[in-house]
């Protein structure tokens, strides 16, 4: 409930204006119960166009909905099959027990759609997550691609009284197992990034806020640069996008480079420049 308090905020003066006109989705946000728009059909079947379904990966604190609706419309109106999942206690679990949970979930996709391989597409620890099952759990052979929105990939120096700072405090210790494992040093952080940060022939796309209040520095949402491995910042394409951690996934931008990465073979064009 912490981390959610700021949604708060963002709806109230100029800058909850702002950020519904980056999203182009009204405030209060869209989420709650349920599945996002036009995920989890299990009758879904991928087309020869579209060949990989794709799996959305929440966040630390979320659910399978929460802040996903946009992006959930925007991957099922390009015509692919999209699923979405809970994990983690909210994703407040051990994240190599989260990382089990996403290796089931993806072979109950394969299984459904008889697909052979999986694209996904996760916020901040949900981007990060998904590369301990590629390299640990054999995800390796399964992801297309993986696209992480605000990811929290080397971690958060958690500054200027963030919620998460608050939950990796000592009032709230053992309560949120994986927000000290997002911490910058952290022993989980340190293997996950030991030797290849992106193995496999997976495509990796990294896209960030310079605004982000959560992974800070915003860069360390970054891999090691390489030729399946795009890193981009919103604001550098579209200067004017006021999306912070918490409306990335909504944003227009991020929303856009997502589906560069996803509709063509390879990470996102380093040269793409969506409409702003």
């Amino acid at each position: 409930m912490l981390l959610l308090a700021p949604l708060a905020l963002v709806g109230a003066g100029p800058a909850g204006t702002a950020a519904a006109a980056s999203t182009g989705f009204p405030l209060p946000l869209p989420g709650g119960p349920g599945d996002p728009v036009g995920a989890n059909d299990w009758g879904c079947r991928p087309t020869a166009e579209r060949p990989t379904p794709v799996v959305l990966v929440h966040g630390t604190i979320g659910d399978r909905r929460s802040l996903l609706d946009p992006l959930s419309a925007a991957v099922k109106g390009a015509g692919f099959c999209v699923f979405s999942l809970d994990y983690g206690n909210r994703g407040t679990g051990d994240i190599a027990a989260s990382a089990k949970q996403l290796k089931a979930f993806t072979n109950r996709v394969l299984a459904a759609t008889g697909a052979s391989k999986v694209s996904m597409v996760g916020h901040s620890q949900g981007g990060m997550m998904p590369r301990y099952y590629i390299k640990f759990l054999g995800g390796a052979t399964v992801v297309d691609d993986l696209v992480g929105l605000a990811p929290s990939n080397h971690g958060t120096v958690l500054t200027g009284g963030t919620a998460l700072a608050i939950l990796t405090g000592p009032l709230f210790e053992g309560i949120c197992v994986a927000c000290n494992q997002q911490a910058v040093g952290s022993d989980f952080l340190r293997r996950l990034n030991a030797g290849d940060e992106t193995p496999g022939k997976v495509s990796y796309t990294q896209v960030t806020t310079r605004y982000d209040e959560v992974v800070v520095p915003h860069l360390s949402g970054y891999l090691r640069p390489g030729p399946r491995t795009t890193n981009t910042t919103i604001q550098d394409s579209c200067p004017g996008d006021p999306a912070e951690h918490l409306l990335i996934p909504m944003s227009r931008t991020a929303i856009a480079w997502t589906l560069d990465a996803l509709t063509r073979p390879g990470p996102a064009r380093k040269d793409f420049r969506p409409a702003c």
